[in-house]
C-alpha cells in the first residue's frame, strides 16, 4: 500500500477546505438586525376657516383645525423616496406632517425619539433646501412655515413650548411667495452632541443651510423628496 507523508497531507487538506468555503458563490447575504429599514412622511391637509392662519414663524388655529385628505411619501433605508417622492402642494394649503419609522423587525420606532424629555432634548427636525422665502420675511404672511409641534412625550408628560418640540409631528405651508417650480428638500432629524443645543434652535432655523455648524451633532435620518407648489394641482 502506498504511504503518504502526514507532514504534507494535513496542511493540504486544510488549504483545500479553506479554498472550497472561501470561493463559494452561495454564501448568504448578511442579515441586518439594527437600524432603520424604511420611513414615511404622512401629509394631511387641514382647514379651519379664518381661525387657521400663518402668523410670523408659526400657525394660529391648529388645535381646532379639521383634517382632510392624507397622502404619504415612502422612503428606503437610505432615505431615498420609493413612492410619492414628487409632491404637489397647494401653496396656500396647510399640512400636518407625521414621521413614521420602522426597524428591521417591522416595529414602529419613531416614538423612541420622544420617549421622555431627556431623550427628546437630543433631537430636532429640520426641513432643508427649497430656497424658501420664510413667512417672517414677508409683509403679507405669504411665506413658508415649518413648525414642529409634538404635544406629549412617550411617558405621558407634556411637551412644554417651542424649544422642547422635536418635529416627529409638525405643520407646514409653502406659502404664496414660493409658488411655482419644483424644488428639492430634505426632512432631517438631527441628533445633537449636547442636550443644551436644542434650546438654541429658533423656529426660523428650520431651513438654515448652516445648521451643521450651528447645531453640532449628526443626522440620524435624511429623507429626500421634491415639492411642486402650484394652485389647482393634484397630488
Amino acid at each position: 500500500m502506498r504511504q503518504y507523508n502526514k507532514r504534507f497531507l494535513i496542511p493540504a487538506l486544510i488549504a483545500g477546505s479553506f479554498f472550497t468555503f472561501s470561493c463559494s458563490d452561495d454564501d448568504p447575504d448578511p442579515i441586518i438586525t439594527e437600524g432603520i429599514e424604511k420611513s414615511s412622511l404622512v401629509f394631511t391637509e387641514i382647514s379651519g376657516g379664518d381661525e387657521l392662519s400663518a402668523h410670523g414663524d408659526h400657525f394660529h388655529g391648529i388645535t381646532s383645525a379639521i383634517e382632510g385628505e392624507s397622502f404619504s411619501i415612502e422612503f428606503d433605508a437610505e432615505g431615498n423616496a420609493i413612492s410619492g417622492g414628487h409632491l404637489h402642494l397647494d401653496p396656500d394649503g396647510f399640512y400636518k406632517i407625521e414621521l413614521q419609522v420602522w426597524d428591521y423587525q417591522g416595529n414602529r420606532i419613531e416614538g423612541n425619539y420622544l420617549k421622555d424629555k431627556a431623550t427628546a432634548d437630543m433631537y430636532k427636525a429640520f426641513l432643508l433646501g427649497g430656497d424658501f422665502i420664510l413667512n417672517p420675511e414677508t409683509t403679507d404672511e405669504t411665506g413658508a412655515i415649518f413648525q414642529p409641534r409634538d404635544l406629549t412625550y412617550g411617558d405621558g408628560t407634556e411637551v412644554n413650548g417651542k424649544y422642547e418640540t422635536t418635529g416627529v409631528l409638525s405643520y407646514f405651508t409653502v406659502g404664496e411667495s414660493n409658488e411655482g417650480g419644483t424644488t428639492s428638500v430634505s426632512y432631517v432629524l438631527r441628533e445633537f452632541s449636547s442636550a443644551d443645543t436644542k434650546a438654541t434652535v429658533e423656529r426660523v432655523d428650520w431651513n438654515s443651510n448652516d445648521y451643521t455648524s450651528r447645531f453640532p451633532g449628526k443626522d440620524v435620518l435624511t429623507l429626500d423628496f421634491e415639492i411642486h407648489a402650484e394652485h389647482d394641482h393634484d397630488h
